[in-house]
């Protein structure tokens, strides 16, 4: 028998199988394979790393950035004082150790004091009203379709309401004094508690929920043991949302309602009156680290109760 002999092509730098060298390995100059079975003609990638690492949850960013930004703040407020301001309008915008030496160490502190001091207790009065009424209106709608769907628009509506529209109504029904200060600051709080607590109430894990509905719980053992502990980290950011706000509250409280015992809002307005501007700067300053300490306070509940677990910094 004759025997019939099949010829293969064998491409440049490729060998048959029995020769035993894979497409691409070819030793040679032109397509000669670099380490690794690369070919030559290929560049090589090269990753790229930054010229300074530094950690997002170190004491660094976490002190270093806000001291940073505190003097580009200072050094434009100083430049705005002393360059852009011509010296005969320089009370526009004094200087930050006028505004020190000035205002948080002249005479007019106690009373600055004094002052804030009351407005934080028409704060935290309204804040603890709007917390109870926006827990139970949120489980409200919570518990049925038909609820959420008849009132939630009206916390909407409430959160779209200008509040200065209602403050002289407001006043004609509660009087000018301690009452009508904190109900603007219910007003104001209320939305961020409502819709927080119920995006939490709602937002239950659903087997969760039918692992509950075969053990028979009740809708109160329901509420109680799953959707309340499941809740809790949105509403604490609601609260601290809310917290803020009750703060601007007390303060626009302040400047229409300006009968009783002043808060930090009639000084603002009164120094603001007189043209003094050291004072009326450490006032507003006062103002708004009130507002800071309250959000850092209730942040810190949220931590304590809540647990790190649900911290956003510690997922990244």
């Amino acid at each position: 028998m004759n025997s019939i002999t099949t010829a293969t092509t064998v491409e440049p730098g490729q060998e048959t199988a029995r020769g035993g060298t894979a497409p691409g390995e070819g030793a040679g100059p032109g397509g000669a394979a670099g380490p690794g079975g690369t070919s030559g003609s290929k560049k090589a990638t090269t990753t790229r790393r930054p010229l300074l690492r530094i950690p997002a949850d170190g004491a660094l960013v976490r002190i270093g950035g806000p001291l940073v930004v505190l003097a580009l703040v200072l050094g434009l407020w100083y430049f705005v004082s002393y360059v852009v301001l011509e010296p005969a309008r320089r009370f526009l915008l004094p200087a930050p150790h006028v505004v020190i030496t000035d205002g948080f160490l002249g005479p007019n502190l106690p009373a600055m004091l004094e002052a804030l001091g009351r407005t934080t207790v028409v704060a935290l009065t309204g804040l603890a009203i709007a917390f109870v009424i926006g827990v139970v209106w949120a489980i409200l709608m919570s518990q049925e379709t038909w609820a959420e769907r008849s009132l939630f628009p009206y916390a909407v509506v409430l959160q779209c309401i200008p509040i200065l529209a209602l403050v002289p109504l407001i006043g004609f029904w509660f009087g000018f004094g301690f009452t009508a200060r904190v109900f603007v600051c219910v007003l104001i709080a209320l939305f961020p508690i409502v819709s927080n607590t119920l995006f939490g109430l709602k937002s239950v894990d659903p087997g969760l929920r039918r692992l509950f509905k075969l053990h028979h719980a009740g809708r109160l053992t329901v509420l109680r043991k799953l959707e309340a502990p499941a809740a809790l980290p949105a509403l604490f950011e609601g609260l601290r949302v809310a917290a803020g706000l009750a703060v601007v509250g007390a303060i626009v409280g302040d400047f229409f309602f300006k009968q009783g015992d002043p808060g930090i809002g009639i000084l603002i307005d009164t120094y603001r009156a007189r043209l003094q501007s050291p004072e009326l700067f450490a006032s507003i300053l006062l103002a708004s680290l009130l507002g800071v300490a309250v959000f850092l306070a209730f942040g810190l509940l949220s931590r304590r109760v809540v647990g790190r677990w649900y911290n956003a910094d510690d997922q990244r």
